[in-house]
């Protein structure tokens, strides 16, 4: 009997070692990862580059805290900074501590504007995380029942949909910001349109809003670019980032420009561990290694190669109701439930996923080889053939 809360119904298989964009569990089987630990290993497993940097960081310092200097920390945030467009960084240990961040930085926002009960405009299918007011920003009834009451203070509209948002805008007079996943992960790898971005930047300007933009799984370079919000050439108010930043070591970042920068002071808000010294190492080697080797080109090339394979075949297919994705964030819609092709997947080698019932994600290391592309279409197709024969 194990001690574990029983909090994950978790697959009946455990990884010893991996390489690359292979891992292999503790029977000896080889598999396909084409999950990358939810979005999280960006460079794959046991990158020589980043092992080594994270074995003599390890060596020399862990952790001292935010109560003193980092010289990591700093060299990260100039860095999010340059490759964001944005102005600060505040680091934390995970998404859902970064949307934190940003929710309790609008709220702050709005009470310096006047605005006693401030609100935020979230989208329907969201996922912000499952602490309490992440939990309440979030679309999903499943994942909110039970832990009711939820903290107020959100107003829920249909993703993509301007003119819900202006609607609005004439009647609530407490809204103070728009929080927006560029994609929508768990939702099923929805994309917000490029205009539907430019009209809520430009909503947002007219109305004194902040513009939020959720990245902890879209960012850093997954989509084709650092940020997904760089393809529709946008500069958001706030942007938060996780999973993918320290390639499996926790870190967390929300970051500001305009008017959220410079909101927040010493008291407002904190982290023991956020941004330490372990964890900035393997986020600023992370970047570097996406830089020297054209990881985000290859993300474009290989997400691309992954579509029009899957397209090709499953064309003619009825039950494949859409396949859609940016660089190695691809949704691929079936018209059913289809959970139980994680498990086959494994019988397959192949670490998949599937959520919002109905579609099959794929989050693939941004190392991933086109061979490896080529690899991951032709089991998958069978995969879901075989199932829909069934």
């Amino acid at each position: 009997m194990s001690h574990l809360m029983n909090t994950y119904a978790r697959l009946p298989v455990a990884f010893s070692h991996g390489d690359g964009s292979w891992v292999t569990d503790s029977e000896g089987k080889l598999y396909l990862d084409a999950l990358s630990g939810i979005a999280v290993s960006t460079l794959g497993h046991n990158h020589p580059v980043l092992v080594a940097a994270i074995a003599a960081q390890a060596g020399r310092l862990l952790h001292t805290s935010n109560l003193y200097r980092m010289p990591q920390q700093e060299q990260l945030a100039d860095k999010l900074a340059a490759l964001s467009g944005m102005a600060e960084v505040f680091f934390c240990n995970s998404g859902c501590e970064a949307n934190e961040a940003a929710i309790k930085l609008a709220r702050f926002y709005g009470h310096r504007q006047g605005v006693d009960s401030p609100a935020i405009i979230v989208m329907e299918h969201a996922f912000h995380g499952r602490t309490m007011a992440t939990l309440s920003a979030t679309g999903n009834r499943k994942t909110q029942a039970g832990f009711e009451p939820l903290v107020s203070g959100f107003v829920r509209v249909p993703y993509n949909d301007l003119q819900a948002i202006r609607g609005v805008a004439e009647h609530n007079k407490n809204v103070v910001a728009v929080m927006l996943e560029i994609v929508q992960g768990e939702g099923g790898i929805n994309i917000a349109d490029v205009e539907y971005q430019r009209g809520l930047r430009q909503l947002c300007d007219e109305q004194g809003w902040l513009l939020i933009c959720d990245e902890v799984q879209c960012g850093m370079g997954r989509t084709g670019t650092w940020f997904g919000f760089q393809h529709a050439g946008i500069c958001p108010d706030v942007v938060t980032m996780a999973k993918g930043l320290g390639s499996g070591v926790p870190i967390g970042a929300c970051i500001t420009a305009g008017r959220a920068a410079g909101l927040f002071k010493p008291g407002n808000h904190g982290s023991t561990f956020g941004g330490n010294q372990l964890a900035t190492t393997a986020a600023l080697t992370t970047i570097e290694v996406i830089e020297k080797d054209r990881l985000m080109a290859n993300a474009e090339t290989v997400g691309r190669l992954i579509r029009d394979g899957l397209a090709q075949a499953f064309a003619g297919v009825r039950a494949i109701v859409d396949i859609r994705g940016q660089g190695l964030m691809i949704g691929i819609e079936l018209d059913r439930p289809c959970g139980e092709l994680v498990t086959r997947g494994l019988d397959a080698g192949l670490l998949i996923n599937v959520t919002a019932d109905n579609v099959v994600r794929l989050l693939p290391p941004l190392t991933f080889s086109v061979e490896e592309g080529g690899e991951l279409v032709a089991r998958l197709a069978a995969l879901i053939r075989d199932f829909l024969a069934a």
